[in-house]
C-alpha cells in the first residue's frame, strides 16, 4: 500500500484514547490510516471522527478533528493514508 501524507497529531487524550489529528488532505470515515512517529507505529480504519463534538463522515484539508485511536499516540507523529 502507498502511503499519503495527510496531517499530524496535535494532541492525544490518553484516558479517552482520542487523538486530534491537523489535516493537510481530506479524510473519510472508512480510509485507513497510519500514524508514525519515533516510537509510534499504528495502523487502522477511521470508523468515526468528531468535529466540536460533532461526528462527521468527511473532513477537509485545514480541519482540525478528533479521533479514537487503538493504541497511544504523540503530538507530532505523522498521518498517512493508505491507498
Amino acid at each position: 500500500m502507498e502511503r499519503q501524507e495527510i496531517g499530524h497529531v496535535t494532541h492525544y487524550f490518553g484516558k479517552i484514547g482520542v487523538a486530534i489529528l491537523q489535516l493537510d488532505s481530506p479524510l473519510d470515515v472508512g480510509d485507513r490510516l497510519a500514524i508514525v512517529g519515533a516510537t509510534t507505529d499504528l495502523e487502522q480504519v477511521v470508523k468515526s471522527m468528531q468535529v466540536e463534538h460533532q461526528n462527521i463522515d468527511h473532513a477537509e484539508a485545514g480541519d482540525q478533528v478528533g479521533l479514537k485511536v487503538k493504541d497511544k499516540v504523540r503530538e507530532g507523529d505523522t498521518v498517512y493514508k493508505l491507498v
